[in-house]
Protein backbone atom coordinates (compact mmCIF):
# COMPACT_ATOMS: atom_id res chain seq x y z
CA UNK A 1 0.00 0.00 0.00
CA UNK A 2 1.09 3.62 -0.42
CA UNK A 3 0.21 6.53 1.85
CA UNK A 4 2.70 8.77 0.06
CA UNK A 5 5.76 10.74 1.10
CA UNK A 6 7.72 10.37 4.28
CA UNK A 7 4.67 9.36 6.29
CA UNK A 8 4.33 6.03 4.46
CA UNK A 9 8.03 5.25 4.91
CA UNK A 10 7.89 6.16 8.57
CA UNK A 11 4.95 3.84 9.24
CA UNK A 12 6.59 0.91 7.46
CA UNK A 13 10.03 1.38 9.05
CA UNK A 14 8.74 1.92 12.60
CA UNK A 15 5.77 -0.47 12.61
CA UNK A 16 7.45 -2.95 14.94
CA UNK A 17 8.41 -0.18 17.35
CA UNK A 18 4.85 1.22 17.38
CA UNK A 19 3.31 -2.20 18.06
CA UNK A 20 5.67 -2.77 20.99
CA UNK A 21 4.93 0.67 22.42
CA UNK A 22 1.16 0.14 22.35
CA UNK A 23 0.54 2.95 19.83
CA UNK A 24 -1.04 0.57 17.33
CA UNK A 25 -3.53 -0.73 19.90
CA UNK A 26 -4.57 2.80 20.86
CA UNK A 27 -5.19 3.73 17.23
CA UNK A 28 -7.14 0.51 16.67
CA UNK A 29 -9.41 1.28 19.61
CA UNK A 30 -9.91 4.81 18.30
CA UNK A 31 -10.89 3.56 14.85
CA UNK A 32 -13.31 1.05 16.36
CA UNK A 33 -14.98 3.76 18.49
CA UNK A 34 -15.34 5.96 15.42
CA UNK A 35 -16.95 3.15 13.43
CA UNK A 36 -19.39 2.33 16.23
CA UNK A 37 -20.31 6.01 16.59
CA UNK A 38 -21.05 6.25 12.88
CA UNK A 39 -23.12 3.06 12.92
CA UNK A 40 -25.25 3.87 15.95
CA UNK A 41 -25.18 7.65 16.41
CA UNK A 42 -24.84 8.81 12.84
CA UNK A 43 -26.99 11.25 10.92
CA UNK A 44 -30.01 8.93 10.94
CA UNK A 45 -30.49 9.20 14.70
CA UNK A 46 -30.59 12.30 16.89
CA UNK A 47 -27.57 13.10 19.02
CA UNK A 48 -27.22 11.01 22.20
CA UNK A 49 -29.80 8.43 21.13
CA UNK A 50 -28.73 4.80 20.91
CA UNK A 51 -29.88 2.21 18.41
CA UNK A 52 -31.45 0.06 21.14
CA UNK A 53 -33.40 2.96 22.61
CA UNK A 54 -34.81 4.12 19.30
CA UNK A 55 -35.56 0.85 17.55
CA UNK A 56 -39.17 0.97 18.80
CA UNK A 57 -39.42 4.57 17.67
CA UNK A 58 -38.15 4.22 14.16
CA UNK A 59 -39.33 0.70 13.34
CA UNK A 60 -42.70 1.20 11.70
CA UNK A 61 -43.71 -2.42 12.28
CA UNK A 62 -44.20 -1.62 15.97
CA UNK A 63 -47.02 0.83 15.23
CA UNK A 64 -50.44 0.67 13.68
CA UNK A 65 -50.73 3.63 11.32
CA UNK A 66 -53.62 5.21 9.45
CA UNK A 67 -52.97 8.18 7.14
CA UNK A 68 -56.05 10.32 6.53
CA UNK A 69 -56.56 12.82 3.71
CA UNK A 70 -59.26 15.35 4.57
CA UNK A 71 -59.76 16.02 0.87
CA UNK A 72 -61.00 12.45 0.48
CA UNK A 73 -61.97 11.12 3.91
CA UNK A 74 -64.93 12.22 6.03
CA UNK A 75 -63.58 12.63 9.55
CA UNK A 76 -65.83 12.89 12.58
CA UNK A 77 -65.30 13.46 16.30
CA UNK A 78 -68.04 11.92 18.47
CA UNK A 79 -68.97 11.54 22.12
CA UNK A 80 -72.70 10.78 22.35
CA UNK A 81 -75.08 8.86 20.13
CA UNK A 82 -78.43 10.02 18.74
CA UNK A 83 -80.19 9.40 22.06
CA UNK A 84 -77.72 11.49 24.04
CA UNK A 85 -76.00 8.49 25.61
CA UNK A 86 -72.23 8.11 25.53
CA UNK A 87 -71.04 5.69 22.86
CA UNK A 88 -68.29 4.31 25.06
CA UNK A 89 -66.87 1.81 22.58
CA UNK A 90 -65.79 1.85 18.96
CA UNK A 91 -68.12 -1.09 18.33
CA UNK A 92 -71.18 0.85 19.53
CA UNK A 93 -70.40 3.68 17.13
CA UNK A 94 -69.81 1.24 14.28
CA UNK A 95 -73.14 -0.51 14.92
CA UNK A 96 -75.10 2.75 14.94
CA UNK A 97 -73.53 3.82 11.65
CA UNK A 98 -74.37 0.45 10.10
CA UNK A 99 -78.02 0.88 11.14
CA UNK A 100 -78.03 4.12 9.16
CA UNK A 101 -76.35 2.67 6.08
CA UNK A 102 -72.90 4.08 6.81
CA UNK A 103 -69.59 2.32 7.39
CA UNK A 104 -66.87 3.05 9.94
CA UNK A 105 -63.55 2.50 8.18
CA UNK A 106 -61.25 3.84 10.92
CA UNK A 107 -61.56 4.90 14.56
CA UNK A 108 -59.56 5.45 17.73
CA UNK A 109 -60.10 7.00 21.14
CA UNK A 110 -59.77 10.74 20.77
CA UNK A 111 -58.65 12.27 24.03
CA UNK A 112 -58.78 11.94 27.80
CA UNK A 113 -61.99 11.87 29.81
CA UNK A 114 -63.40 12.32 33.28
CA UNK A 115 -64.66 9.48 35.50
CA UNK A 116 -68.15 9.81 34.01
CA UNK A 117 -66.81 9.61 30.46
CA UNK A 118 -67.16 13.34 29.76
CA UNK A 119 -64.36 14.89 27.67
CA UNK A 120 -61.38 16.25 29.57
CA UNK A 121 -61.01 19.83 28.38
CA UNK A 122 -62.23 21.20 25.08
CA UNK A 123 -64.56 19.23 22.85
CA UNK A 124 -66.31 20.66 19.80
CA UNK A 125 -68.61 18.58 17.62
CA UNK A 126 -70.13 20.00 14.43
CA UNK A 127 -69.33 23.54 15.56
CA UNK A 128 -70.95 23.17 18.99
CA UNK A 129 -68.79 23.49 22.11
CA UNK A 130 -69.80 20.56 24.31
CA UNK A 131 -66.95 20.87 26.81
CA UNK A 132 -65.03 24.05 27.59
CA UNK A 133 -61.30 24.48 27.10
CA UNK A 134 -59.10 23.79 30.14
CA UNK A 135 -56.46 26.51 30.51
CA UNK A 136 -54.99 25.22 33.77
CA UNK A 137 -51.24 24.74 33.36
CA UNK A 138 -50.55 22.76 36.52
CA UNK A 139 -52.49 19.64 37.40
CA UNK A 140 -52.28 15.91 37.83
CA UNK A 141 -51.66 13.56 34.92
CA UNK A 142 -50.39 13.59 31.36
CA UNK A 143 -53.11 16.01 30.24
CA UNK A 144 -51.34 18.81 32.13
CA UNK A 145 -47.82 18.01 30.92
CA UNK A 146 -46.91 21.23 29.15
CA UNK A 147 -47.43 22.25 26.55
CA UNK A 148 -50.70 20.43 26.03
CA UNK A 149 -52.69 21.09 22.90
CA UNK A 150 -55.74 20.93 20.67
CA UNK A 151 -56.37 18.89 17.54
CA UNK A 152 -59.02 20.54 15.38
CA UNK A 153 -60.62 20.62 11.94
CA UNK A 154 -62.12 23.81 10.51
CA UNK A 155 -65.35 24.20 8.57
CA UNK A 156 -63.18 24.40 5.46
CA UNK A 157 -61.77 20.93 6.10
CA UNK A 158 -58.32 22.07 7.22
CA UNK A 159 -56.70 20.25 10.13
CA UNK A 160 -54.50 21.81 12.78
CA UNK A 161 -52.64 20.83 15.94
CA UNK A 162 -51.58 23.68 18.19
CA UNK A 163 -50.64 24.48 21.75
CA UNK A 164 -53.67 25.14 23.94
CA UNK A 165 -52.56 28.74 24.51
CA UNK A 166 -52.73 29.39 20.75
CA UNK A 167 -56.13 27.84 20.07
CA UNK A 168 -58.08 31.06 20.66
CA UNK A 169 -56.68 32.30 17.34
CA UNK A 170 -58.63 29.62 15.45
CA UNK A 171 -61.95 30.49 13.85
CA UNK A 172 -64.83 28.47 12.38
CA UNK A 173 -63.85 25.20 14.04
CA UNK A 174 -66.06 22.20 13.24
CA UNK A 175 -64.38 19.58 15.41
CA UNK A 176 -61.83 19.85 18.24
CA UNK A 177 -60.43 17.78 21.08
CA UNK A 178 -57.96 18.86 23.76
CA UNK A 179 -55.29 16.57 25.19
CA UNK A 180 -51.72 16.53 26.34
CA UNK A 181 -48.88 16.61 26.06
CA UNK A 182 -47.91 17.92 22.64
CA UNK A 183 -45.49 15.40 21.14
CA UNK A 184 -44.06 17.62 18.41
CA UNK A 185 -44.07 21.41 18.20
CA UNK A 186 -43.01 22.96 14.89
CA UNK A 187 -40.95 19.90 14.02
CA UNK A 188 -39.21 19.63 17.39
CA UNK A 189 -39.81 17.04 20.10
CA UNK A 190 -41.33 18.19 23.38
CA UNK A 191 -38.44 19.20 25.62
CA UNK A 192 -40.05 17.50 28.64
CA UNK A 193 -39.42 14.04 27.18
CA UNK A 194 -36.38 12.08 28.30
CA UNK A 195 -34.44 9.46 26.37
CA UNK A 196 -34.44 6.16 28.23
CA UNK A 197 -37.56 6.94 30.28
CA UNK A 198 -39.19 3.94 32.00
CA UNK A 199 -42.64 5.54 31.68
CA UNK A 200 -43.91 3.23 28.95
CA UNK A 201 -47.44 2.33 27.86
CA UNK A 202 -49.41 1.46 24.76
CA UNK A 203 -50.00 4.96 23.37
CA UNK A 204 -52.00 6.61 20.61
CA UNK A 205 -51.86 10.04 19.04
CA UNK A 206 -52.16 12.11 15.89
CA UNK A 207 -49.62 13.99 13.81
CA UNK A 208 -49.97 16.56 11.05
CA UNK A 209 -47.89 16.32 7.86
CA UNK A 210 -46.78 19.40 5.94
CA UNK A 211 -49.18 18.56 3.10
CA UNK A 212 -52.14 18.64 5.51
CA UNK A 213 -52.68 14.89 5.83
CA UNK A 214 -53.09 13.34 9.25
CA UNK A 215 -51.12 10.44 10.70
CA UNK A 216 -52.99 8.49 13.38
CA UNK A 217 -50.77 6.02 15.20
CA UNK A 218 -51.01 3.53 18.04
CA UNK A 219 -48.09 1.54 19.38
CA UNK A 220 -48.21 -2.25 19.43
CA UNK A 221 -45.68 -2.30 22.27
CA UNK A 222 -45.30 -0.18 25.37
CA UNK A 223 -43.33 2.93 24.42
CA UNK A 224 -42.15 6.12 26.10
CA UNK A 225 -43.26 9.61 25.07
CA UNK A 226 -39.77 10.07 23.63
CA UNK A 227 -40.04 7.01 21.37
CA UNK A 228 -43.56 7.91 20.26
CA UNK A 229 -42.64 11.49 19.40
CA UNK A 230 -39.53 10.32 17.59
CA UNK A 231 -41.55 7.90 15.48
CA UNK A 232 -43.99 10.61 14.36
CA UNK A 233 -41.13 12.96 13.61
CA UNK A 234 -39.53 10.28 11.42
CA UNK A 235 -42.87 9.98 9.59
CA UNK A 236 -42.57 13.66 8.63
CA UNK A 237 -45.03 15.19 11.09
CA UNK A 238 -44.45 18.82 12.09
CA UNK A 239 -46.91 18.91 14.98
CA UNK A 240 -48.34 16.01 16.93
CA UNK A 241 -50.58 15.49 19.95
CA UNK A 242 -50.76 12.63 22.42
CA UNK A 243 -54.33 11.38 22.78
CA UNK A 244 -54.09 8.73 25.50
CA UNK A 245 -52.31 5.62 26.71
CA UNK A 246 -52.99 2.25 28.32
CA UNK A 247 -56.69 2.38 27.32
CA UNK A 248 -55.83 2.99 23.65
CA UNK A 249 -57.83 1.19 20.96
CA UNK A 250 -57.80 1.42 17.18
CA UNK A 251 -60.04 0.09 14.43
CA UNK A 252 -58.38 0.09 11.01
CA UNK A 253 -58.93 -3.19 9.13
CA UNK A 254 -56.68 -2.19 6.23
CA UNK A 255 -53.87 -1.61 8.73
CA UNK A 256 -54.38 -4.98 10.39
CA UNK A 257 -56.13 -3.93 13.59
CA UNK A 258 -59.81 -4.36 14.51
CA UNK A 259 -60.27 -3.38 18.15
CA UNK A 260 -63.95 -2.61 18.73
CA UNK A 261 -63.94 -2.45 22.53
CA UNK A 262 -63.13 0.35 24.92
CA UNK A 263 -64.95 2.61 27.35
CA UNK A 264 -64.13 6.09 26.11
CA UNK A 265 -65.31 9.63 26.00
CA UNK A 266 -64.40 11.18 22.65
CA UNK A 267 -63.64 9.04 19.59
CA UNK A 268 -62.30 10.09 16.19
CA UNK A 269 -63.04 8.21 13.00
CA UNK A 270 -63.46 8.10 9.26
CA UNK A 271 -66.96 7.39 7.98
CA UNK A 272 -67.91 6.15 4.56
Amino acid sequence: FTWGGNLGSLVIMDLEKMIKSGWFQVVSVGVMVALLYHAFLGAKYPESVSFEATRVGWYEGNFYVKVVDLGVDEVRFVWKDGTGARYGSIGAWKDELAENGRDLVFAMNGGMYEEDGAPKGLFIEKGEVQSEIDLLEEGYGNFYMQPNGVFFITNDGVAGICKTENFSQQKKVRFATQSGPMLLIDGEMNGKFRHGSDNKHIRNGVGLLEDGRLVFAMSKLEVSFYDFAYFLKERGCKNALYLDGFVSRMYAPESGVEQLGGDFGVMIGVVK
